[in-house]
């Protein structure tokens, strides 16, 4: 079951990524109204939420404390989509901000990864640059509509890639014992259970 968990996590991410994508599509359309358009947000908001987790669980080997950052940014980012209607988020900040950074960081998590394609990282550092552009009403303006298409030249190939191929699952453990060695010179790269003798 461990062995099988980052190949799991991998096409859980993805199978909330294509939720998110489905119903932010759907709301963004504007064929839905009302109470339906309540609900697509709301699930679109979940869904990424799970997203956020998955990845982070997934991407953990590269760097624990970049891949938690990346995490807090995030779920400032779901939280701030969530709220802000209701003016209950303290900051406002367009969440694509916040969506910004999280590509940012994934896309520098994904490149220091041995488990994942260099070339998602590259396209995710290309994401996180197109959404970084709506820290300016202005300058957002002046990008679009190229900032919208290279938030989905970059995310979308990820959300495939994890939803068809997920990771390699013998380089993802062998990462984490490196990580979980370098904390403790009795363990053992790529059986952190095994204590040197």
């Amino acid at each position: 079951m461990v062995a099988r968990a980052p190949r799991q996590w991998a096409r859980l991410a993805g199978f909330f990524y294509l939720a998110n994508t489905v119903t932010s599509l759907s709301s963004f359309s504007g064929k839905v109204g009302g109470a339906v358009l309540t609900w697509t947000n709301w699930t679109a908001t979940a869904a990424y939420v799970m997203v956020v987790i998955l990845l982070y669980l997934l991407l953990r080997p590269a760097s624990r404390a970049l891949s938690a950052v990346a995490a807090v940014f995030g779920l400032l980012g779901c939280a701030d989509e969530a709220l802000w209607k209701y003016n209950l988020f303290p900051v406002h900040v367009n969440s694509l901000v916040f969506f910004g950074f999280y590509c940012t960081l994934l896309g520098v998590l994904i490149l220091r990864s041995e488990f994942m394609p260099r070339f998602l990282g590259g396209l995710l550092l290309l994401a996180g640059a197109g959404w970084l552009t709506f820290v300016s009403v202005s300058l957002s303006k002046m990008c679009s509509p190229y900032n919208y298409v290279a938030g989905g030249v970059g995310e979308i190939p990820l959300m495939l890639w994890l939803l068809i191929v997920g990771v390699n699952g013998e380089r993802w453990r062998r990462q984490a014992g490196e990580v979980r060695c370098a904390g403790n010179p009795l363990l053992v790269p790529g059986n952190s259970s095994r204590l040197i003798p």
